[in-house]
């Protein structure tokens, strides 16, 4: 009795099973399909210099893969992601910092960098500053992934109980993405054409 209760109050305590592949669109295909392109989306959007937003992929994949399965996926994927950046940044700021010298890492990252790895992965705050700062301190790999999904495993479970629960339209969602790619333009237009050097 009481956990019905509990269950109806916060529906998403519930895990939700497989949905049946004629409940989704023929856009989204079926249920491993969308999963996949979940993974490779959660992949792209948190590797190296992100430039396209996931927060409206993991709203939407909420509403059609359930919770928790739309949560871990997107957390694979983020994982996968910083996998890679830590194999490729890591070894390359550590070059920088040989030629340069390395400037001495101070602040609340030096004294617990787990933690702010993972309550900055909680936020919405550009992740890419707190990245480079565990590359630069060579923040060992296991404890940086371990950050990592302890840190975007609430965002996303959090991302996706808004697209179960409220079940936004596509449309908004488009919006949303739109919006959230504004910012990135000055990014986007210095990485696809740079200024040629004025002498």
């Amino acid at each position: 009795m009481r956990d019905a209760r509990l269950l109806r109050a916060a529906p998403f305590l519930r895990l939700r099973p497989p949905m049946l592949s004629g409940i989704l669109s023929a856009a989204t295909g079926n249920a491993p399909v969308l999963a996949l392109a979940l993974f490779g989306y959660a992949f792209i959007s948190n590797v190296a210099l992100a430039v396209v937003p996931h927060e409206p992929a993991i709203v939407w994949a909420g509403a059609r893969l359930g919770i928790w399965t739309t949560a871990v996926v997107a957390t694979a994927g983020t994982v996968l992601a910083s996998w890679v950046d830590h194999r490729v940044f890591v070894p390359l700021v550590t070059r920088l910092q040989a030629r340069r010298g390395a400037p001495p890492l101070g602040g609340w990252f030096s004294r617990a960098p787990f933690a702010v790895l993972a309550i900055s992965g909680v936020t919405p705050l550009p992740f890419f500053p707190f990245k480079a700062l565990a590359f630069a301190a060579r923040y060992p790999l296991g404890k940086y992934l371990a950050a990592i999904a302890v840190g975007r495993l609430p965002r996303y479970l959090l991302l996706a109980w808004l697209g179960y629960a409220v079940r936004l339209p596509a449309w908004l969602l488009v919006l949303v993405f739109v919006l959230l790619l504004i910012p990135l333009i000055p990014t986007l237009r210095t990485l696809l054409w740079p200024r040629p050097d004025v002498k």
